[in-house]
């Protein structure tokens, strides 16, 4: 019997740490003994997903025997006609963290540097790193992008940029003309990833809208999902848009059937229902001014956030809030585990979620 692995792992993995998402539901319960808990740690819709798509997922329940179509054509199509691009510029993946994947897979070599910022979305270093590339970290500037500080960045060993838009996890955006600007700036032989996970939940005029600059810029990549505002967190599906060229590239290295049949055709469905994802983008307003107001009057901060969450600086170990939090039944994020030790980072959840998540953060904070 052999009691020790001595089996090497690749060089590059050696040094990565294993994903932390935010504790499940029942995860709390069982630990802490608790009947009632709300999570509001990962950013997810609180109310939940598109009746098309329940719809659609009960139709198709009589497909699980057979296999999905290895490219989504008919979601593509959908998506193509919805967003006003090309269908080959479209690649589906198992969440648009996939699509992440694929990239550093298909264009990152070893020694290749992948510029990022610090602090942002945790994948796509890992991403990079799998692959033998090198991570340049550029600090933010009042938890946004510095893209000057990124175009410095940029040498002869640049393969990729990476832009979280909004940033996840301060939730800030950076503006139209600093961001078509920078577009503009990045040589065409760096692929510049703008990931735009929380697009929908954008209020702002001043917000650039990317996809009409792709036909122009072959080196722009577009990340989205059906995660958030449209709540299929659970099926994994999220897409890229892009050159027809990388695309193909893409479609190289992905596994053959990526997206299962269920997540197909809820997300045909969600894209149907405009309705309610524009009620989501309202209630996350709302709620997210309450928990805006609610914060300013208990003598905190917080970033800005154009997301459905928000980052709250604490002037306190955020690891003890999160832990002391989790004993009143509220998951939220520490943000130990997101580069700002000193804050917590909250999803905007339902109103009456919201509400209980300020009188535990009140009692915690009191005590």
């Amino acid at each position: 019997m052999h009691t020790k692995n001595s089996i090497p792992t690749r060089r590059e993995i050696e040094h990565i740490g294993i994903y932390t998402p935010g504790k499940p539901v029942e995860e709390v319960k069982r630990e802490l003994g608790l009947q009632d808990v709300i999570k509001l740690a990962s950013n997810e819709n609180p109310n939940g997903c598109s009746p098309l798509a329940k719809e659609a997922i009960i139709l198709e329940l009589s497909h699980t025997a057979l296999y999905p179509e290895s490219t989504a054509p008919e979601l593509t199509q959908k998506l193509a006609s919805k967003l006003g691009v090309d269908q080959a510029c479209i690649i589906t993946g198992n969440g648009s963290d996939e699509i992440i994947h694929l990239l550093t897979r298909s264009y990152i070599r070893a020694g290749d540097e992948a510029i990022m910022a610090d602090v942002t979305f945790s994948r796509y270093e890992t991403n990079v790193q799998i692959e033998g590339g090198v991570t340049v970290t550029v600090p933010l500037i009042d938890g946004a992008h510095d893209l000057e500080g990124m175009l410095r960045a940029i040498n002869h060993r640049t393969r990729m940029i990476f832009v979280c838009n909004p940033n996840n996890p301060t939730g800030t955006i950076v503006g139209e003309q600093e961001l078509f600007s920078f577009i503009q700036k990045v040589p065409p032989h760096v692929i510049l990833v703008i990931d735009e996970a929380y697009y929908e939940y954008v209020q702002d005029s001043d917000y650039l809208q990317t996809l009409p600059h792709l036909h122009q810029y072959a080196n722009l990549v577009v990340l989205r999902t059906f995660s958030k505002i449209h709540g299929l967190a659970a099926l994994r599906i999220g897409y890229g848009i892009m050159h027809p060229s990388l695309v193909q590239s893409l479609m190289k290295v992905k596994e053959p059937f990526n997206t299962n049949r269920l997540a197909q055709a809820a997300a045909i469905a969600a894209l149907d229902d405009t309705e309610f994802v524009n009620s989501c983008a309202r209630l996350n307003d709302e709620g997210r001014t309450y928990l805006q107001q609610e914060i300013t009057r208990i003598g905190l901060t917080h970033f800005p956030s154009h997301a459905n969450f928000l980052m709250i600086h604490l002037n306190r170990s955020g690891n003890d809030v999160f832990q002391a939090l989790l004993a009143e039944g509220v998951i939220v994020r520490s943000g130990s585990l997101l580069g700002y030790p000193e804050t917590i980072r909250v999803s905007i959840g339902t109103m009456e979620e919201n509400t209980a998540f300020i009188q535990a953060l009140e009692k915690v904070l009191g005590a």
